[in-house]
């Protein structure tokens, strides 16, 4: 584990600020990560993605692995030369995309059969194979292999957990570089017993960090911070705990609130292209009528670029007309919001002021709920 270390520099009840070092570079968190599927984040340039303070990129295994291939990426020089990418770059196993997008798969105890959603052929992804990939790719924080299920059904999960927990010893087993760190993945659907039972078991393998997988794939919101509520008291102090998937602004400040250091989302990117932007009061459809004449930046209080430069009513002539443009300046509008968010919640952390800066969020989110239920 050349290069990396993790240390909580604050605290304000269970929201923690820290510091995790990483052979590319010190992130400060709690830490948003833009998702970079295929080696980008959608729309934006690494030039971009700096400016607008990200330090942190996800990238895919499971699409990479399939295009352009693993062995292609390590021979132009791993994905920090690739993508050209000069900060810390974490990649995911391949796991969860093998269940969400491979319409045929079985699964067996020693890996997973499934087939390419890009030209159907017969691939076999394991514990082994998932770690070399990765080792491949060359990101600074790799995922154990795991299996997600459905969140509500016991009995998988149940199946589930045993294997996922048989792999992520194999993927501890089967790492060949030192200049990476590999993270346990804690799953056990919605079920108290089989969270605790997966954070005890992965936390006794003393993995230098954890995902909490399984969670934004179909629980309610309350189901969702139960388990986090009940995996924040269990989970090591001195150790970085990524809350896998969830990016919404109110997942980000609730999961601080209850112990999450390192997320990620493809929220952002995905509601740009789809004509949306994120605000503190929900989510503005810049393909609606309103906004035709509408000479306001999407968020008046913004500093980002395209609030500090376009109207809405520019935003939706780009839409309207599909110009590239358009998820260009809605991408850097969302993830600007997360990265501000992230910040300030660091900043609130280290000066003992989380706890008021929370509390005022929730009575303005309780009173939009209020507000949006009357309309």
């Amino acid at each position: 584990m050349d290069g990396f270390d993790f240390r909580v520099v604050a605290r304000d009840g269970r929201a923690r600020a820290g510091l995790l070092r990483t052979p590319h570079g010190t992130l400060e968190t709690p830490v948003f990560a833009p998702v970079g599927t295929q080696g980008t984040v959608k729309a934006l340039t690494p030039a971009q993605l700096e400016e607008l303070g990200a330090s942190l990129v996800l990238a895919n295994t499971y699409h990479l692995m399939l295009r352009p291939g693993d062995e292609v990426v390590a021979e132009l020089g791993g994905l920090h030369a690739f993508m050209q990418w000069p900060g810390p770059i974490l990649t995911d196993s391949g796991g969860f995309q093998v269940f969400s997008l491979s319409a045929i798969r079985e699964v067996d105890e020693d890996g997973i059969n499934f087939r390419s959603h890009i030209d159907g052929s017969s691939r076999r992804l394991t514990p082994e194979t998932a770690v070399s990939v990765q080792e491949n790719l060359g990101g600074d924080i790799i995922m154990a292999l795991d299996e997600c299920p459905p969140p509500h059904d016991r009995q998988y999960n149940q199946a589930a957990l045993a294997r996922t927990h048989a792999w992520a010893e194999r993927c501890l087993r089967a790492r060949r570089r030192g200049d990476q760190v590999l993270f346990g993945i804690i799953q056990g659907g919605v079920f108290p017993d089989l969270r605790e039972q997966s954070a005890r078991f992965l936390t006794s393998l003393e993995f230098p960090g954890y995902g909490i997988g399984g969670l934004s794939v179909g629980e309610s919101k309350p189901e969702t911070y139960a388990v986090l509520d009940l995996l924040g008291a269990l989970l090591p102090e001195d150790k970085p705990r990524y809350l896998m998937g969830l990016g919404t602004v109110q997942d980000l400040i609730e999961g601080v609130a209850r112990g999450m250091d390192v997320f990620d989302c493809v929220l952002p990117t995905r509601l740009a292209r789809h004509h949306s932007a994120l605000t503190h009061e929900g989510r503005l459809n810049l393909l609606r009528s309103a906004y035709r004449r509408d000479a306001r930046p999407i968020e008046s209080e913004c500093h980002c670029y395209t609030c500090q430069h376009f109207s809405r009513g520019y935003l939706r002539h780009l839409v309207q007309a599909r110009e590239m443009l358009a998820a260009t300046l809605l991408s850097i509008h969302n993830l600007h919001l997360l990265m501000e968010l992230t910040r300030e919640m660091r900043e609130a952390i280290r000066g003992g002021r989380f706890g008021q800066m929370i509390s005022e969020w929730r009575r303005v989110e309780s009173r939009g709920a209020e507000s949006r239920a009357m309309a």
